[in-house]
């Protein structure tokens, strides 16, 4: 995403990591050759029908899908052009229209040219970035970087290319330079005494860094397979039909469901790659690990058993083969043995058992403005269990928050959606429903069905109370559904980013192995294809337009492209008939309340400055030419550094907000340290936040009209039992 890449391009540390070879799509270079070439044709088989029969509009695979096939697949395979030379690409482009005849053949030639040719590739820039890195730079001469790779084109010969990756390196030790000698400079005038390091012993330092931090991502690629690759491909082709159709390998697949549903069979520790150790991260509090307290992050597995079994070495192994190996089913026995901090040796029995993630689940505060408790929940996806109905979700735990808040007394609840993505439509379905009195709250329509019309069916209303909805740029898809419904039936207020992000498609998740069954080719994986649009019950779509906040707010992104309309494929606009709904009398009362609201915004010296940040942020979004001349640089980075310095004071701002646990949290949190100390850092967040400060403060001037006028209001409060049977993926 180019907000992304701009971000990066700031941060000279991690530039050659990140923007010179990494993207989502590219960097499987295998160990060896795993992929079952019959397999992979078979894969291409199921795709190709799931497609063409659930798709909601199937473009043609013609010369011109061929085309943009060809440049999405070459931009994820390089998109530093840090790899490929110029005369790698001619002889690519000689399959530029073909690669749609050979997928109609399931002929994986071109694919098997590319992944050849990347490996090989791959190999020669690792010789490449230790050979310079041997040496040591000079920064006195006038040289330039243009750091704008997506601008760049392939480098003509070696030389060339050697030159980019010299520049690229040089470029990130000189700004691991300049941070150390601050660093210096810094240690001397606490202690005169101090002998500062030359700039000689400093520079082999950074080198060094550099070197360390490209060792690190190169044995990360080194891990993985072909297979991976292949992947890649894949992801390549479907994305030609929208953004949001998405192959998932067997692993990927499984990681989505655990992130759907918040839960996991296991132990309860996450892992990384610590050189040929898999290092214990984190301790997920509440799992059977952390229940143990004999497993400790820091901890370096070296073997893992299953039971009484022989334990088997995982040192030097994948960490995604190592991660198999100890998740488990609930009640079985596994014994890992592990290098302690202290280099002890000690096997530890653990019995793996569900494990929740609460990262993943709603959360709510309490806070008081005037005397008056409000709440603020918090729900970062419409999470849900789609295998289970019975299992908590998103809806379920919405209501158990709301009952909770009502309880404490709250007079007001916000809805944070900020950042939340999306997730399943029967739970948004189901939370909008807690909200109002029966009614349709989303249509949706299929490429060759009627539309449909999905209801809230119960006329009880969980809170009927003064109600703001928080979106962002990265409020998505369900998100969009419920602010959407609150907004067409004038239930509530809208604040945030100017617009939220604009997808208005839903997807079903197909599980592959359910088409092809009993196949001894082993697990298919799953593809997320888009097979529907959802609509507002006003007719209108949000799709490429989003939801218009009522009180929109400066942030990072106002000056920036990004959302849905900054996707290439994705679907067009358009509207259908508004469902039959009779929304609120609120908007007289909504409009005043609005109007104030804007007026404290365009006040606030916090979002003024925030405006003045995102400007300043989009003005230099072109300037991609770096002097590395160590001079010239420092006095490019002291200019920047003088320009943003009155930006900093935005990360240092305190509300007027107190923010405390329910009841029931605090109880939970005297058993759970971890629990509580990430309670905790949740509250300093909020406590920084002016967005949470004007929703808090709008809600108290809808509490005001609420106690003057409840029949402005929805009256039953009794408790609604979310029950409706919609398994969609949105």
């Amino acid at each position: 995403m180019n907000t992304i890449w701009e971000f990066m391009k700031r941060n000279y540390k991690i530039l050659i990591v990140l923007v010179a070879i990494s993207a989502t799509l590219w960097g499987f270079m295998p160990k060896t050759v795993t992929t079952d070439p019959e397999k992979d044709k078979a894969l291409l088989d199921l795709i190709d029908y799931v497609i063409k029969k659930g798709h909601y509009s199937p473009v043609a695979m013609d010369d011109e899908f061929s085309k943009s096939l060809f440049k999405t697949y070459i931009d994820a395979l390089d998109p530093s052009k840090r790899f490929f030379l110029e005369s790698d690409i001619t002889e690519f482009k000689k399959y530029e229209t073909e690669i749609d005849d050979l997928f109609l053949d399931r002929d994986l030639s071109f694919f098997n040219l590319t992944f050849e040719r990347i490996q090989k590739r791959i190999r020669e820039s690792k010789v490449v970035y230790k050979s310079i890195s041997d040496k040591a730079f000079e920064f006195s001469s006038d040289e330039t970087v243009d750091i704008g790779v997506e601008k760049l084109p392939f480098a003509k010969n070696y030389t060339e290319l050697k030159n980019r990756w010299r520049l690229q390196i040089k470029l990130t030790v000189l700004s691991y330079i300049v941070d150390k000698q601050k660093m210096e400079a810094d240690k001397k005038a606490k202690n005169p005494k101090y002998v500062e390091k030359t700039l000689k012993e400093i520079e082999k330092e950074s080198r060094e860094s550099s070197l360390k931090s490209l060792d690190d991502y190169f044995d990360f690629v080194e891990d993985l397979e072909k297979k991976d690759w292949f992947v890649a491909f894949v992801n390549s082709i479907v994305v030609q039909y929208d953004p949001h159709t998405y192959y998932f390998a067997p692993e990927e697949k499984e990681r989505f469901d655990i992130s759907m549903s918040g839960k996991l069979e296991g132990i309860g520790a996450r892992l990384q790659k610590k050189n040929d150790y898999t290092e214990i991260s984190e301790l997920i509090s509440g799992g059977p690990a952390w229940r143990g307290k004999e497993l400790e992050p820091g901890d370096l597995i070296m073997k893992v058993g299953q039971g009484s079994a022989q334990p088997l070495d995982v040192v030097g192994m994948r960490l995604d083969d190592v991660v198999k190996k100890i998740k488990g089913k609930r009640g079985s026995e596994v014994k890992l043995t592990v290098k302690k901090v202290d280099g002890s040796i000690k096997v530890i029995s653990i019995i793996r058992d569900i494990v929740e993630i609460e990262e993943t689940y709603a959360k709510s505060t309490i806070t008081i403005k005037d005397g008056k408790k409000y709440g603020v929940i918090y729900l970062p996806k419409f999470y849900i269990d789609f295998e289970n109905d019975d299992n908590r979700d998103s809806a379920k735990d919405i209501a158990i928050e709301i009952e909770r808040l009502k309880s404490a007394g709250v007079e007001g609840i916000v809805m944070d959606l900020r950042d939340n993505g999306g997730g399943s439509l029967k739970t948004v379905v189901d939370i909008a429903g807690l909200f109002i009195k029966e009614g349709p709250i989303v249509q949706i329509r299929s490429a060759k069905a009627a539309k449909e019309v999905l209801y809230d069916k119960d006329a009880r209303v969980q809170w009927d109370g003064p109600l703001v909805v928080m979106i962002n740029n990265f409020s998505a898809s369900a998100s969009e559904i419920f602010a959407a419904a609150i907004q067409d039936y004038n239930r509530g207020i809208i604040v945030g980013s100017k617009q939220s992000y604009g997808k208005g498609t839903v997807q079903n998740v197909i599980d592959l192995n359910q088409i092809i069954r009993n196949s001894s080719m082993g697990d298919f994986g799953a593809l997320k294809t888009t097979t529907q649009k959802f609509y507002r019950i006003n007719g209108g779509s949000t799709q490429l337009e989003g939801v218009s906040s009522d009180v929109a707010m400066p942030d990072r992104y106002s000056y920036i492209k990004i959302g849905e309309r900054d996707e290439l494929h994705a679907m067009p606009w358009d509207k259908i008939d508004a469902a039959p709904y009779k929304a609120l009398n609120n908007m007289n009362n909504f409009a005043d309340i609005i109007l104030k609201s804007k007026k404290r915004v365009s006040e606030n010296t916090q979002f003024k400055l925030i405006d003045e940040s995102a400007r300043w942020v989009n003005d230099r979004k072109e300037n991609n030419i770096i002097n590395l001349n160590i001079d010239k640089f420092k006095k490019e980075q002291t200019s920047i550094e003088e320009a943003t310095k009155k930006y900093k004071s935005i990360y240092n701002y305190t509300n007027k907000l107190d923010f405390t646990s329910k009841a029931e949290d605090l109880i939970a949190e005297k058993k759970d340290t971890v629990l509580a100390q990430k309670k905790k850092d949740w509250y300093d967040l909020l406590k920084k936040d002016v967005y949470v400060e004007e929703a808090v403060s709008i809600l108290s001037d809808l509490q005001k009209i609420h106690v003057s006028s409840k029949n402005t209001f929805a009256k039953n409060n009794k408790t609604k039992t979310v029950n409706h049977k919609i398994t969609t993926k949105l």
